[in-house]
């Protein structure tokens, strides 16, 4: 009883323990975190996982899982190429027929299957889990290629003006799509509605003659096929001529019955598999999936053909087909539609005409007098797109497309699928990429088909899995290597029987004893089982995993380990050599505790050929400059030094401003830096940035200023930084200058002439105060002198003045 509770215990342990790694490991390798038992287990982890079958490769504690890694970790544990199992998927072309060159003028006349519009046509792809498989797939638009089409009318009243100009449709069309094919064929068919309640009167009388007055209408009809598809135009228009027009209750028309089963009755209609075209001409809207409720019929359309006498008789007991069943039945028969519709229902029609692939709208006039440059109108726009469309995927199965177009257009995801603007005779390429994400849980084969929309011609691929390991093959059931028979060796690992565990499957699980096993699983001197870093089962450790799946216990008691060696930059043992048991086992040419001192000195080794250029030694892969003033990688920065600015000058120059003495030379001698551009110089690196800086300034061949800085990093790259726009010395403005120096010299002449004035009214009025001032004291001198005696004497005639005679 105690050996079964103890038996239990061990599987609940393993199982929590397997719990654990698989939620404890966020991180690492995917093919690590798969924790593979087997080859096959392990491929399917990742397209980069492989196998280790080599024997010897565990170390002591490791598990079996810890074979399946990266390849890069595969091969630095010492795995060789040959014994890594890493199967790769393939692909190849069963058959690749070329596309049809010929001219619509040749002679030589082909069968509809004989000519090739696709290729290749059939593939067969070996897929890996993880891994795409890419192909090309070639589509050339053949000229002359046969044209079947078909005419699906509304016969309702409101359509009678329409019905007159169909009536000649056959013979016009027909002479109009010579000059595309001349392999035309043409049908025509009519619908009008369900004949229930309340879409059309139930009346005797009105099952008779449906329209009012004197009107002869015919009885009323869901669907009726009038003509197979026919080469001959005259018996299109001599039958049409005898179509009457018909009449129902409600505005919306029966016209998804119709097209249900022009679709699916491929037979009776008359299909071939060339380019097939549906003209669906009407003035009113149209009923769908739910609408038939109305007239108590709830079961959905079946998508099957019910032609009877060229008349669908289940109109009554199905209900009207939904848009996505429609979309569905006009794919599988690779029909394109054209809705030739009236004004008032483009926008309906419109709407329609986005939810079915390869269809197009056309406007009708009100008498439907311009339906022959409608259809050819809509046909060169659906001829002139191609779209490719795939076939149910399995589980697991991705696809992804590209399109290579004319005129150098490419398109990626869903517009990878198309390429418009296609005219006759153009080649287009498809690059289609096809991935399984993950084995089908049966491993057989599947098939999947990729067409154009609209045409016959499709791509078969077979899907072939790589679940399995082709060493798996080779082994060797019940092995002596696995304990006796104990289990199938295969890839280099003992698949164990039912029963049985332990890396070689030496053990049962009836029959383990802890007390007997765990002694083993001591080192000398020690109480702890395996180190306290694993379990030990069947007497043998096996090591705990950690959270990063890249760090490993191993050794025979789990002792050892790869992630406590010394470190270098936060690397273990620099990342240049391994830690083996928490010692450095470092490449060559490195050396220390830690691996961080390099024996190479190509490092050190300047432009000039020499180490350091001379200027100091090198030391772990470093130059230690014996002159304090140099600095740099190689020694060979000196910011006190001339030259560093002057000698990168032509450099900078022609390759930031495309100008200078190197212009013409620049790619071949001036890519030797990194350089980048910066708005202004405030953006330029300043100084107390690790590498040794130099700030510089430079006049260019226009005389502009431009500045840079250059810089040499850790790994030995010239970094330069230049300001995007140099400062350019501005030119005198000729009008300012010569406006201001006629201004001055008539300021000053003004100025001048104001002074002198001034100076003039100041002297005037100053001398004019002088002569006041005399003229007064000038009085004194008017006076008379007392002892002065006038020399004048002055005699008067007393007679003077007197008259004569008194």
């Amino acid at each position: 009883m105690a050996k079964t509770n103890f038996n239990s215990l061990i599987w609940v342990v393993l199982l929590c323990c397997s719990i654990w790694h698989g939620f404890a490991q966020p991180g690492g390798s995917d093919c690590i975190k798969a924790n593979a038992k087997s080859c096959g287990e392990c491929i399917q982890a990742g397209p980069n996982c492989g196998w280790c079958k080599a024997q010897k490769f565990l170390q002591e504690g490791e598990p079996t899982s810890a074979r399946c890694d990266d390849l890069a970790a595969l091969k630095s544990k010492g795995c060789s190429p040959d014994e890594i199992e890493n199967p790769r998927g393939t692909k190849g072309v069963l058959k690749n027929k070329e596309v049809t060159n010929r001219s619509k003028d040749t002679t030589e006349k082909l069968k509809p299957e004989d000519i090739t519009q696709i290729q290749p046509q059939q593939l067969v792809l070996k897929l890996r889990t993880g891994e795409p498989q890419t192909f090309s797939l070639k589509f050339k638009r053949a000229e002359d290629y046969p044209i079947d089409l078909y005419y699906l009318m509304d016969l309702s009243y409101s359509m009678k003006d329409d019905l007159e100009n169909v009536k000649s449709l056959g013979t016009a069309l027909k002479t109009e799509m010579e000059k595309i094919t001349s392999d035309f064929r043409i049908g025509f068919g009519s619908f009008v509605e369900k004949t229930v309640m309340p879409y059309i009167s139930t009346t005797p009388a009105k099952l008779r003659n449906p329209c009012t007055g004197d009107q002869n209408c015919t009885s009323p009809f869901s669907y009726k096929n009038v003509l197979n598809l026919t080469s001959e135009g005259k018996l299109f228009n001599e039958l049409v001529g005898k179509q009457h027009i018909s009449g129902n209750l409600d505005s919306p028309e029966g016209g998804f019955d119709a097209i249900m089963q022009v679709a699916v009755c491929g037979t009776q209609i008359g299909w071939r598999n060339v380019t097939r075209l549906l003209v669906f001409s009407t003035d009113a809207g149209f009923h769908f999936a739910g609408d038939g409720k109305l007239g108590g019929i709830v079961l959905p359309n079946d998508g099957r053909c019910h032609l009877e006498n060229n008349m669908y008789t289940m109109s009554h007991y199905y209900d009207y087909p939904s848009i996505a069943h429609l979309v569905q039945k006009l794919s599988e028969n690779n029909i394109q539609t054209i809705f030739a519709v009236t004004e008032e229902f483009q926008a309906v029609y419109k709407e329609l005409k986005n939810l079915i692939p390869k269809s197009a709208v056309g406007t009708l006039s009100a008498n439907s007098s311009n339906v022959i440059q409608l259809i050819i109108d809509a046909y060169n726009s659906l001829s002139s797109e191609v779209i490719l469309e795939n076939s149910k995927l399995p589980k697991g199965v991705t696809i992804n497309y590209k399109s290579y177009c004319k005129n150098g257009v490419n398109g990626t995801g869903e517009n990878g699928r198309k390429c418009a603007n296609i005219s006759i005779g153009d080649e287009v390429k498809f690059e289609i990429s096809v991935t399984a994400n993950e084995c089908p849980k049966t491993g057989q084969n599947e098939t999947i088909k990729i067409k154009p929309l609209g045409f016959t011609e499709e791509v078969e691929i077979n899907l072939q899995f790589i679940c399995e390991c082709q060493c798996q093959n080779e082994g060797i059931p019940n092995s002596p290597d696995c304990h006796q028979g104990n289990g199938t060796f295969e890839c280099g690992a003992c698949r164990c029987n039912e029963g049985r565990i332990g890396k070689k499957c030496e053990c049962s699980t009836d029959e383990v004893n802890s007390e007997d096993m765990d002694a083993y699983c001591r080192r000398e001197n020690s109480t702890e089982i395996c180190s306290n870093n694993g379990e030990c089962v069947c007497g043998q450790c096996v090591c705990r995993k950690r959270g990063n799946t890249n760090e490993v216990y191993s050794g025979k008691y789990c002792e050892c380990d790869n992630f406590n060696c010394d470190r270098s930059n936060g690397l273990i043992c620099g990342g240049n050599g391994n830690c083996k048991c928490r010692v450095c086992e470092c490449y060559p040419n490195f050396t220390g505790s830690a691996c961080d001192c390099s024996l190479d000195t190509s490092s050190c080794m300047a432009s000039n050929g020499q180490i350091c250029n001379g200027r100091g030694t090198c030391e772990c892969g470093t130059c230690n400059c014996t002159d304090a003033k140099f600095q740099g990688p190689t020694c060979e920065m000196c910011q006190t030094c001339l030259g560093v600015c002057a000698g990168h000058k032509d450099c900078v120059q022609c390759r930031a401003f495309k100008k200078g003495e190197k212009k013409d030379t620049c790619s071949q001698d001036c890519m030797h830096f990194n350089m980048t551009l910066v708005e202004s110089r405030d953006k330029l690196p300043q100084p107390g940035q690790p590498d040794p800086l130099s700030h510089c300034k430079e006049k260019d061949v226009d005389d502009c200023w431009f500045y840079f800085t250059y810089s040499v990093n850790a790994n030995n790259e010239a970094i330069v930084h230049v300001v995007e726009t140099p400062e350019c010395p501005t030119g005198p403005d000729i009008i300012p200058i010569v406006a201001g120096v006629v201004a001055g010299i008539v300021l000053i002449g003004l100025a001048l002439l104001l002074i002198w004035k001034l100076l003039m009214i100041i002297h005037d009025r100053r001398e004019f105060a002088k002569f006041e001032k005399e003229k007064m004291n000038a009085k004194w001198d008017t006076q008379e002198n007392p002892i002065y005696k006038s020399p004048i004497n002055n005699f008067k005639n007393p007679n003077y003045g007197r008259k004569a005679g008194l």
